[in-house]
């Protein structure tokens, strides 16, 4: 049966021919929005763990964290091949040789068959970008860049630090060198409306991107977004107001690009607010539903 979406792990599969598991990396590489280049306090969503598993932090070498994380991941998932995927914070802010020493550690490891690099649009360059072209004869690489949203006044609101320019100038130079771009999106922000939310998913659908992650936006403690949801400055989506934008979102898209993720992954203990955003299993479950009474289906609505 034809999905209604195009998922990261048929995709891999129709790559390798087997289940193909990301190994989550923490470089501990910091963020210029954080650190008092952009500014000191970073996005208004994040903390200061920055989304990560906090393993740089116990001391755990990028090899050690791969090791673990094959180990792990082949047991769970009787996975054989795996990509490197440098998650935690900014995974490009470094000089081009201490990355290339991070990302050789990585991919070091046994089965590994990719590496996959998040971090932001304004953390490029000609060298950073060269340095992951030169993996690519060897490695599937997709680099990840965080916009959150195609709208320069909700960038603005949330305090990321970059306009969208810098966005379409780092697809651009992604893209020439042949790499794959994952754009990084979030339902939910403050301020926007259902038609701003389309409209980001109609731009990304008109560029050249390989694939999305959806995020919603969920309340982390000791955020900004913290105090303007105890301010009463901030309401959260309902489970069933995220699953009918994530759906409408997918029909936007075209039906080529890679959906790498439909939700978050919030730590039980940091979170505020929704609670239900910690069963994520309930939530995609929600969003397969509603694409099925809505008989929705990626690509439907782009153009």
């Amino acid at each position: 049966m034809q999905t209604r979406y195009t998922d990261l792990n048929n995709y891999l599969r129709g790559i390798f021919g087997c289940r193909v598991q990301k190994i989550t990396l923490d470089a501990g590489l910091g963020c210029p929005n954080r650190d008092g280049t952009i500014s000191s306090t970073g996005c208004i969503y994040c903390n200061q763990k920055g989304s990560g598993t906090g393993a740089r932090a116990l001391g755990k070498s990028i090899a050690q964290q791969a090791e673990e994380g094959r180990q792990a991941l082949g047991r769970r998932y009787k996975a054989k091949k795996f990509i490197a995927y440098f998650q935690s914070y900014t995974n490009t802010y470094a000089p081009a040789d201490r990355l290339k020493q991070l990302y050789d550690q990585a991919l070091q490891i046994d089965g590994m068959v990719g590496l996959s690099v998040g971090t932001r649009p304004d953390c490029v360059d000609a060298e950073k970008l060269d340095l992951l072209e030169s993996y690519a004869d060897q490695y599937l690489v997709w680099v990840e860049y965080g916009l959150q949203s195609a709208h320069d006044a909700t960038l603005a609101r949330i305090n990321r630090g970059h306009d969208f320019a810098a966005f379409e100038k780092a697809v651009a130079g992604a893209r020439k060198r042949g790499l794959n771009v994952c754009a990084h999106v979030i339902l939910g922000l403050p301020g926007e409306s259902e038609s701003q939310m389309m409209e980001t998913a109609r731009t990304l659908s008109a560029m050249d991107v390989n694939g999305v992650k959806i995020h919603l936006l969920y309340v982390v403690r000791g955020t900004v977004l913290h105090r303007w949801y105890e301010q009463g400055r901030y309401k959260c989506l309902t489970r069933d107001q995220y699953a009918e934008l994530v759906c409408a979102f997918l029909a936007r898209l075209r039906r080529d690009i890679v959906i790498q993720r439909l939700t978050g992954d919030p730590h039980p203990n940091e979170l505020i607010a929704p609670q239900w955003a910690i069963k994520k299993g309930e939530t995609l479950e929600r969003i397969r539903n509603t694409l099925e009474k809505r008989d929705l289906y990626q690509g439907q609505a782009a153009g």
